[in-house]
């Protein structure tokens, strides 16, 4: 296990230094920044920019500076809202992490009971009706749908508030339009591993000793058909929090989504390097834990690894 661990923290840490690499380099991606932020002025305001913020120093030089600042905790300042990254970042995550999280656990309801469902009654009405739920909404991008619930529950209904994140109702549509969208990848690999698991041996040898129907699906299938949808739900948990750049916006959301579009929009570079690191660094923290886990869960994942 300790070999094990080793591994996935040295393959971590060798993606952190590529992320950071890629952060730091999307600024120059587009060219001269001290030219972008001087806009229509003169030459000589982009090389008084160029010189305060130190573009004329070697990549190299500029992005040990940047990173020995990360390192603190110091993403620089914003060059729109003219405060500390960090400040900003520790205002808008939470919700953001709010958002996320509970879209995770509404996309784990629908998705563990309606595969085991799926994968106990293959072929069946229910099977049938539970994967056209999953081709549904995996055709539905998440900003259409969050454009239909506010038509229909804020706009016709008024039952549901349309933007904010204050209380249990302005939870509902955003955590469902992102939700579902999480929801089919894990609802049909539950489907698979609980048809798989139930083929197996052991299952068939439970089920002649005798052991009932609800004991064989909870104790023994259900335990080994979750151990996949660990790693799944860690992409997927990267996947929402990067998703909700969209339905923060729709939903007029303070959290880490809509500063991410604002920075964009803005092009404001040290807000925009910080998001895109913290989101992956986010990413590969939860998939490592993933892989830890599964390696607890089942030994020949240390050994395959």
């Amino acid at each position: 296990m300790i070999a094990f661990l080793f591994r996935r923290l040295l393959v971590s840490a060798l993606l952190v230094v590529f992320v950071s690499l890629i952060s730091f380099s999307l600024v120059f991606a587009s060219g001269n920044p001290a030219a972008r932020l001087a806009g229509e002025g003169s030459a000589a305001d982009a090389a008084r920019l160029s010189q305060l913020h130190g573009f004329d120093d070697p990549i190299l030089v500029q992005y040990g500076r940047w990173l020995a600042g990360v390192a603190r905790g110091d993403f620089g300042d914003s060059l729109y809202f003219s405060r500390p990254v960090a400040e900003l970042l520790g205002q808008h995550f939470p919700a953001t992490a709010k958002l996320g999280l509970a879209a995770m656990l509404f996309a784990l309801l629908l998705a563990i009971p309606l595969g085991v469902i799926a994968g106990l009654r293959k072929g069946s009405l229910a099977d049938r009706l539970t994967m056209l739920l999953s081709a549904c909404a995996q055709a539905m991008p998440p900003f259409c749908l969050a454009f239909l619930l506010i038509i229909v529950f804020s706009v016709r209904n008024q039952w549901l508030p349309a933007s904010g994140f204050d209380s249990w109702k302005h939870y509902v549509m955003p955590v469902t339009a992102l939700g579902l969208f999480a929801m089919p990848a894990m609802l049909r690999l539950m489907k698979s591993e609980m048809e798989t698991v139930l083929a197996t041996d052991y299952i068939r040898t439970a089920r002649a000793m005798g052991l009932g129907g609800p004991s064989v699906v909870l104790k023994y299938a259900l335990r080994n058909a979750l151990r996949p949808l660990v790693s799944l739900a860690a992409a997927q948990m990267g996947t929402l929090l990067a998703g909700s750049v969209v339905i923060e916006t729709v939903f007029a959301i303070n959290g880490a989504g809509l500063l991410a579009w604002t920075s964009i929009l803005r092009g404001d570079f040290p807000t925009m390097q910080a998001l895109i690191l913290i989101f992956a660094l986010i990413y590969i923290v939860l998939t490592l834990v993933a892989d830890l886990i599964n390696g607890w869960l089942d030994p020949r994942v240390r050994v395959s690894s």
